[in-house]
Formats: C-alpha cells, sequence, structure tokens
C-alpha cells in the first residue's frame, strides 16, 4: 500500500511513500531527453521531456513507480487491487500499457491540464511488461503546482477525477476517500469545543484534543484522512530544507513498520522508501526504511541531452551520524 501527496511551499513538492513487502533493487533514475522509449502497440517516443523517479531498470528499459519531468508535473502509481481493471486493443484510442503510462504521461505533457486531455484518449492495455513481471493494479495520482488528478482505470475505461485534496492512498476507490473525509469535518488543530453538553463541566486537560477521531491505523482510508489532515494544517517551510523536512513529516505520520501488516505470504509490509522531489527545481530527494538520512539526486546535474538512463541505487544501509 502506498501514499502520495502534493505541497506547495516557496516551490512545489511532489513524493510518496513505497510500501511493500519487498523490493526490487530500485534506483533514482534519470531519463535524458533522447533515451527512445519503446512503447509496445504506439510508436517509439524518439525525444520527449527529462525525467527523474524511482525506478527499477529490467532490460534497460526503466519500469517507474513515481517520477517528475523536467517541466515539473510528477505521478505515482499505487496499488489498486480489486478495483483496477485494464482492457483490450481499442481502435481511434492510444493503446499504452500500465508499465509505459508514466513516460507516456511525463515524456510530452508539461502540465496536469495537458495530461487530461491525453489521457481522454488513452487506453490502459492488459499487457504485463515480462513473463516473471505479471501486471500490477494500479491507479495514479498526478500534479503540478497548480493542480491535481486521480486517474483509475475501471471497468469502463480510463475514469479521471480532480483532487483538491492533493493525497491518494489506496482501495477504496477515489470518491469514496473524498466523500469519506465529511466523517472528520470536527477535527480542528485548535482546542475543542464542548458540543457534547454545554450543561456538563467538560474540560481540556490535554494539548492536542481537538484531534481525536483521527484515525491511526494503517488502512487506505485512515491513511488518506490522516495525510489529509496533517498535510492541509502543516507550516509553511521558509527555505528549502524545511520544505523538504516538513514534507517527509508528512510521510512519516503515515508509514508502515515492519510487524504491523502481515500479508498473505507471511510477510510484513513496510514502508521501503520515502521521496520528496522539488518539482521546480529537479531534486529528488528520499530515504529508506533503515536509512533515515536524506539523499538527493539533482536531474540537472546530469546530460540531460544523452541517450542513456542514469541509475542512482537506493541508499538502504543504516547510518550513524556520532556526536563525540
Amino acid at each position: 500500500m502506498c501514499t502520495a501527496i502534493s505541497y506547495k511551499t516557496q516551490d512545489h513538492y511532489f513524493g510518496r511513500n513505497l510500501d511493500l513487502e519487498y523490493s526490487y533493487e530500485e534506483s533514482v533514475t534519470v531519463t535524458p531527453r533522447n533515451f527512445p522509449f519503446v512503447f509496445r502497440k504506439e510508436p517509439t517516443m524518439e525525444k520527449h521531456y527529462a525525467i527523474i523517479g524511482v525506478a527499477y531498470v529490467h532490460s534497460e528499459y526503466p519500469l517507474y513507480y513515481d517520477a517528475v519531468n523536467e517541466k515539473g508535473l510528477g505521478m505515482a502509481s499505487l496499488n489498486f487491487p480489486g478495483n483496477a481493471e485494464y482492457q483490450y486493443e481499442k481502435e481511434g484510442m492510444y493503446n499504452i500499457t500500465p508499465f509505459e503510462l508514466i513516460p507516456w504521461v511525463l515524456g510530452q505533457c508539461k502540465n496536469v491540464q495537458e495530461a487530461k486531455q491525453l489521457l481522454q484518449k488513452t487506453n490502459l492495455l492488459k499487457v504485463s511488461f515480462h513473463k516473471d513481471l505479471p501486471l500490477t493494479p494500479l491507479h495514479f495520482m498526478i500534479s503540478d503546482k497548480f493542480d491535481s488528478i486521480v486517474v483509475e482505470p475501471m471497468h469502463d475505461g480510463l475514469r479521471i477525477y480532480d483532487n483538491p485534496i492533493k493525497v491518494l492512498t489506496n482501495n477504496p476507490p477515489f470518491p469514496y476517500h473524498l466523500f469519506n473525509l465529511n466523517n472528520y469535518m470536527n477535527l480542528t488543530k485548535k482546542e475543542p469545543i464542548n458540543r457534547f453538553a454545554k450543561e456538563l463541566p467538560l474540560e481540556i486537560y490535554s494539548r492536542g484534543m481537538g484531534s481525536i477521531g483521527l484515525p491511526g491505523d494503517m488502512s487506505s482510508p485512515s491513511r488518506f484522512v490522516r495525510a489529509a489532515f496533517i498535510k492541509w494544517n502543516s507550516v509553511d517551510g521558509k527555505d528549502e530544507m524545511e520544505s523538504v523536512s516538513q514534507f517527509f513529516h508528512i510521510l512519516d505520520s503515515v508509514k508502515q513498520y515492519k510487524g504491523c501488516v502481515q500479508v498473505e505470504s507471511g510477510a510484513y509490509e513496510y514502508t521501503v522508501y520515502s521521496v520528496c522531489c522539488n518539482t521546480d527545481k529537479g531534486i529528488y530527494y528520499y530515504k529508506t526504511y533503515h536509512n533515515s538520512c536524506v539523499t538527493a539526486v539533482d536531474m540537472h546535474r546530469e546530460d540531460l541531452d544523452g541517450e542513456k538512463v542514469v541509475m542512482y541505487k537506493l541508499e538502504i544501509d543504516g547510518e550513524v551520524r556520532w556526536g563525540n
């Protein structure tokens, strides 16, 4: 399971937690403008916007989990089991596989509005990348500094929703998450008011009582509410490091810990990595489960007119900074 957010201070930041019970040895991957994206059914994209993100590179092809292009458009794929439905090839549509969708959109769209127009003519195919890599049921969040949308492949095709909350988790489908926030409208960052019964002498005995009722479990609906409440009540950062730090604190509020969510195989889901990208500057910040030190990769330090992907393996080993 996963959580993605879009957050704006002086700059725009986009990122996510990747929550799984395994890792494919992902890397921060920069795809330059002249790397040819070969699609299964559509013509090869010989030239495109440069992209940076976390990907599993298989046979020299970057399978992006999340990414941002040089124009500042971000996109993340999140698990959507039991709801995602992919289609057979449709005439008159762009036929794109799920693993191609991030480069398909980020390679040619510079903002959410362009992405929305492209996706209205896109059909997601029931085609896997490789026999050893079966199709994953996914839905997607796409954001720029102004707008955000959620894209969900359903039985009748792609459904595209405006996302004013700028948060996404997993099941159920996105309209449920929007409606569910109505159940939490009484939450407040301020001291609560006695609405229980004015005749009763109820008293505030602790700080933070305005957030009593904020869900704390690991489920997708609860993580959506918690991430939304914390994001929308966050105090904006004054500089880059304060903004990045605050972004990671929001993600930390919904991270998964080994031992708390056991899956069918007996393994435990955990937050493999957390990322925060400054979409204005093209800097990808990340930390991993065992390494809470923030590492950064700047796409503009690479040759963005090159033809080969550049990979930086995630720093997964823990680090300790000694004070004496």
